[in-house]
């Protein structure tokens, strides 16, 4: 029975995630004119994107008159900003074979005046030069496009207090270079006090906003009315803002960040392949994510520029979209309440079911080890399955090598999540039902290979060491139900406690999956404790439904991001969707057939990252 509760959880959880993860329809030329129209878009998408247009080209000086003519046409006051090249983009065109003599960027800069002058304004921004090698129907004509339609719509909206700047700058592709000239000294620049910059890296998916300014509370409340009337909603969360901080990636939303200024950076990031690619025209490019990055772009400027008073730099927000409908947020100093409710209802699941099912504690601390088992197994094998579709992006020997890694990227995020399948498969299976020397040389063997052809990873040596120490203790699995259920709870509010204190904005993942846990273990402990009967498994698999579709859902995206150097952040997360599923293991009965799914599982993750070196070979050359 519980293997028909798993089996049916899961695939209904994984129903509710590809369905969160569509991008909305595209919007017909026919919509009201206060609208975003991703059709009324892809015109001028057509039109600027015919061919590459680098800084110097030919091409690059007709998209720019062409932006002129249209921006004139929208009723903005035009004007054109030019500035020298870095010497770090010098360098790069030196490196690629071309020349920087008499180049320079220009800047296309559009005011459409709102009624208070003295009120700070706000900037739309995206960037109209591609590289070399790319027509860029992503990146970023899609934003240039989106923030044409965005202002039609605004001014069909009627006057706003405010002055709208549409900063569409030059040479982003280089060194951010037009976006430096700007900021660093335009006269413009001190009346901005919040920005929307549109960016892709891709060809389709859903919209983010991945980026704000620091101190971003009030940005986030505003950007979350006004997602909320977007068409398909909104796609963030605190995760996201707080690794992209992290990471040495830039765009141009980079530099007015430095300087102190709110706002918000939104790109779509799927169909990998089209990035920086010669396949990145009009016609392969996802209309409907164009509809999705427009709409709310025009959604936030236009609540901005109607907006009473500007975002202000406060602390950042925890915060999260839920299946890309609504954003839930909360103060960091939440989370820790949050805790506080949730150690305690573990405590009450404990007594219950020891009172009433025979729990011990030596069994809650074998189902943390059984986590534990699960985190550090699932780190090797998915760097071991990764590093079999090709390098790291840090051993990338070219630039059109890593290109093809990042079109690989499907390829890869399938045989990652078909291992840790694999991986929950064998611990549902009864992980000590193996041989304990084969699964532990098993797990060696694999970290070997990862570290020869990945390179020296000090934590995929650490998971191998602990993976096959608790491969070899065969006595340390759980030997209950309620056991492996409470000790991986305990182990994720441990994990949660840890981020909490560490990184607050990334600790939802595990404060809120854990509070759900408890909350389902809680009144399945009340209703049944022997956790036999349908309506004891009915409130688990409530919990498993909900949480593991957005996990799963979030678990995409994150893949997308840093799944290319870091495959082990599917384990992180399939620990969250195990916790929420353990109750619904299978009987014992189903050992045999369990393990056989998990070999099959692992051996076809296997194939398919080996089989994306053969579809998506290294291209020498990536002209059209």
């Amino acid at each position: 029975m519980r293997l028909l509760w798993l089996v049916g959880s899961l695939a209904l959880a994984l129903l509710i995630a590809v369905l969160t993860l569509q991008v909305p329809g595209p919007v017909g030329a026919d919509a009201p004119t206060t609208a975003f129209s991703s059709q009324r878009a892809m015109v001028d998408v057509r039109e600027i994107a015919q061919r590459p247009h680098p800084v110097g080209s030919a091409d690059h000086a007709r998209v720019r008159d062409l932006l002129l003519q249209r921006m004139a046409a929208l009723g903005l006051q035009t004007t054109t900003q030019t500035g020298p090249l870095s010497p770090r983009a010098v360098r790069r065109l030196e490196r690629e074979g071309g020349s920087a003599d008499g180049l320079e960027v220009t800047n296309l800069i559009g005011v459409l005046p709102g009624r208070d002058p003295d009120l700070p304004a706000v900037a739309l921004m995206a960037h109209y030069d591609t590289v070399p090698e790319s027509a860029g129907a992503a990146d970023d004509t899609a934003g240039v496009a989106a923030i044409l339609e965005a202002v039609r719509a605004i001014r069909a909206r009627g006057p706003a207090d405010r002055t709208l700047v549409v900063l569409l700058t030059d040479g982003e592709e280089l060194n951010l270079d037009g976006a430096r000239a700007f900021w660093g000294g335009h006269p413009l620049r001190d009346r901005i006090g919040a920005v929307v910059n549109l960016e892709a890296r891709g060809g389709g998916g859903r919209a983010m906003m991945f980026e704000t300014g620091r101190g971003n509370a009030e940005t986030i409340a505003l950007f979350a009315r006004a997602g909320a009337r977007a068409t398909g909603g909104v796609s963030s969360n605190s995760l996201a803002v707080f690794v992209y901080e992290a990471m040495p990636n830039g765009t141009d939303f980079t530099i007015p960040k430095a300087r102190g200024v709110q706002g918000i950076n939104l790109a779509f990031i799927g169909r990998p392949e089209q990035y920086h690619a010669p396949v990145s025209t009009p016609e392969a490019l996802d209309e409907g994510s164009v509809q999705h990055l427009g709409s709310q772009a025009l959604e936030s400027a236009d609540a901005l520029l109607r907006a009473s008073v500007l975002p202000a730099a406060t602390a950042n927000l925890v915060y999260a979209d839920l299946f890309g409908r609504v954003v839930l947020g909360h103060p960091p100093v939440i989370g820790w309440a949050l805790l506080g409710l949730a150690f305690p209802g573990l405590g009450f699941v404990v007594w219950r079911a020891r009172s009433r099912a025979g729990l011990t504690l030596p069994d809650i601390g074998r189902g943390a080890v059984d986590g534990l088992w699960f985190l550090s197994t699932g780190l090797v094998l998915t760097q071991f399955v990764r590093v079999l579709a090709g390098p790291l992006s840090g051993r990338a020997e070219s630039a059109d090598a890593y290109y093809t890694l990042l079109a690989r990227l499907p390829w890869m995020e399938a045989g990652a999540a078909l291992t840790v399948m694999a991986t929950a498969l064998a611990l549902f299976g009864g992980r000590t039902r193996i041989d304990r020397r084969i699964v532990a040389g098993a797990i060696a063997a694999a970290a070997l290979v990862a570290l020869v052809l990945g390179g020296m990873n000090l934590m995929v040596i650490g998971a191998a060491v602990i993976a096959v120490g608790l491969s070899l203790a065969p006595g340390l699995a759980a030997r209950s139900t309620w056991g492996g259920w409470t000790g991986l709870i305990g182990l994720i509010l441990i994990l949660a406690t840890a981020a909490q204190a560490l990184a607050p904005e990334a600790a939802f993942l595990f404060v809120w999956t854990g509070l759900l846990a408890v909350s389902a273990a809680a009144i399945a402990a009340l209703l049944d404790p022997g956790l036999t009967t349908p309506r004891s498994l009915a409130p688990a698999a409530v919990a498993a439904v909900t949480g593991a579709a957005w996990i799963m859902g979030q678990a995409h995206t994150v893949f997308l991001g840093i799944g290319m150097d870091m495959p082990g952040v599917l384990v992180l997360l399939g620990l969250l969707v195990l916790m929420l599923v353990r109750p619904l293991s299978p009987e014992r009965g189903l050992s045999r057939s369990l393990l056989i799914a998990a070999a099959a599982a692992l051996i076809i993750g296997v194939g398919l990252s080996v089989a994306a070196q053969v579809v998506e070979p290294v291209v020498a050359a990536r002209m059209a």
